[in-house]
């Protein structure tokens, strides 16, 4: 098993290395099709599994596209960190979408949105002057 330093340390290497790949080593078309970028990669303590975390940007269509174009890029992604990354064993390769910048930008959008409403009521509410009356001033 290995150190949770040297996890991270694979992890990193592998995230630079395929980002590289991302950019000029994969020849798909269906890659391109969305502008893609690597966010994490989670690596097991064995060093024998590896899940890299892509985002993609664009449509659902292109997402798709772009995620079935990884898939079969897995074999020639794995071959070329081999040859790249000085491992005993390469791990085994599995891209999956990354969807939480998605979420944080709906998340963003509500609160947003609700600051938008709450300052719109607020507006719309009749102003208290906070002027003491006559009754209290006696």
């Amino acid at each position: 098993m290995a150190t949770s330093r040297r996890i991270s340390r694979v992890a990193e290497l592998i995230k630079r290395e395929v980002s590289q790949m991302l950019l000029h080593g994969i020849k798909d078309d269906r890659v391109g099709a969305g502008m893609i970028s690597v966010t994490d990669v989670d690596v097991s303590g064995d060093l024998q599994h590896a899940k890299i975390f892509v985002s993609i940007y664009g449509t659902a269509e292109a997402k798709a596209e772009t995620m079935s174009g990884l898939k079969s890029a897995t074999g020639y992604v794995r071959s070329e960190l081999g040859a790249r990354v000085r491992l005993r064993r390469t791990p085994e390769v599995v891209f999956v979408e990354d969807r939480s910048l998605e979420r944080g930008n709906k998340v963003l959008s509500l609160l947003d949105q609700l600051s938008q409403e709450r300052q719109h009521s607020e507006s719309a509410a009749p102003e208290d002057d906070s002027q003491p009356s006559e009754a209290e001033v006696d």
